[in-house]
């Protein structure tokens, strides 16, 4: 005897089939954690970063950025680091920044004017700094799915107006 199908019954179960997939990967998805972003583990040892700057009025251009980093006794992080910007000497520059409170940041940049600020937000970090100029810098810094590498994207304003972008990937580059 053949086996009859009504028109439409695969399609309606095709389709539950499928509605059913979607809620079990919301429900997963969901359940699991955020990925938490620790910037003195991802720091600590060597990392290079390879960016794009645009400042107003100009063409881009790039840099790269070869870091090393430690974790100090009183948990601050300590990165040095050696910058290659086109167009301009190489330079040497130095962060510390330490966490002062679950997600709450303080430092210093060799670069920046006064204090460095900032926040952590799951794969998130936002450092604020003041530089010379009277300009208004923020980092934004996202861990990548990989876990091996950031995106950072630093934005820089003077009187409320971005006057410079960095889009930079950091790697992890071993210990």
């Amino acid at each position: 005897m053949p086996l009859h199908i009504r028109p439409g019954f695969v399609l309606r179960h095709v389709a539950l089939f499928l509605m059913g997939a979607a809620a079990v990967a919301t429900v997963v998805q969901a359940a699991s954690p955020a990925r938490r972003f620790d910037p003195a583990a991802f720091f600590s040892g060597r990392t290079v970063g390879d960016a794009q700057i645009k400042i107003i009025m100009r063409r881009a251009h790039g840099m790269h950025v070869e870091s090393t980093g430690k974790v100090e006794a009183d948990g601050t992080l300590s990165v040095r680091q050696v910058v290659a910007e086109e167009g301009k000497p190489v330079k040497s520059r130095a962060w510390r920044i330490r966490e002062v409170a679950p997600g709450r940041y303080e430092g210093s940049l060799s670069d920046a004017v006064g204090p460095v600020t900032g926040t952590l937000e799951n794969d998130v970090l936002r450092l604020r700094f003041a530089i010379k100029g009277g300009m208004k810098a923020e980092n934004v810094l996202r861990l990548r799915s990989d876990g091996q590498s950031v995106h950072n994207v630093m934005t820089v304003r003077k009187f409320g107006i971005t006057v410079a972008t960095l889009d930079e990937i950091i790697r992890r580059v071993g210990d």
